[in-house]
């Protein structure tokens, strides 16, 4: 579910945004303002949230992006193989399985951790 919709002229750096169906954020942002009879144009670097990769998009500035609702949760990590950490949510106990990302350091069993739920896809942003 979606949190609002916004147009490309409204957003920001550091402005999570739904592009080919996954949440990305915005890195670098330039908008430029056409003559007479022109629209604004928006340039703009966004990096996923969950792959790292870049992406540059140039689009007229009334052009619509959806953005994706961030659920902020913390878990218990209960065991780690390889680099997949099996944690419990502190809140409704469930428990997950979720990759630890190369920048986070000091995931370990009985740590608790920072985990983000994006439109369904769950990653450890930070140990806590």
């Amino acid at each position: 579910m979606v949190a609002k919709v916004i147009e490309a002229t409204e957003m920001r750096v550091g402005t999570f945004l739904m592009l080919d169906g996954s949440a990305h954020q915005v890195k670098k942002m330039d908008t430029s303002k056409t003559g007479k009879h022109g629209h604004a144009k928006v340039r703009f670097e966004a990096v996923s949230a969950m792959t790292g990769k870049k992406k540059v998009l140039v689009v007229p500035g009334h052009d619509k992006f959806e953005v994706p609702m961030v659920d902020k949760r913390q878990g218990q990590v209960l065991s780690i193989s390889g680099n997949i950490a099996s944690l419990m949510d502190s809140e409704n106990f469930e428990n997950l399985e979720l990759p630890i990302p190369e920048g986070v350091d000091g995931v370990s069993e009985g740590v608790t951790v920072e985990y983000w739920d994006m439109e369904g896809e769950k990653m450890i942003k930070r140990v806590m």
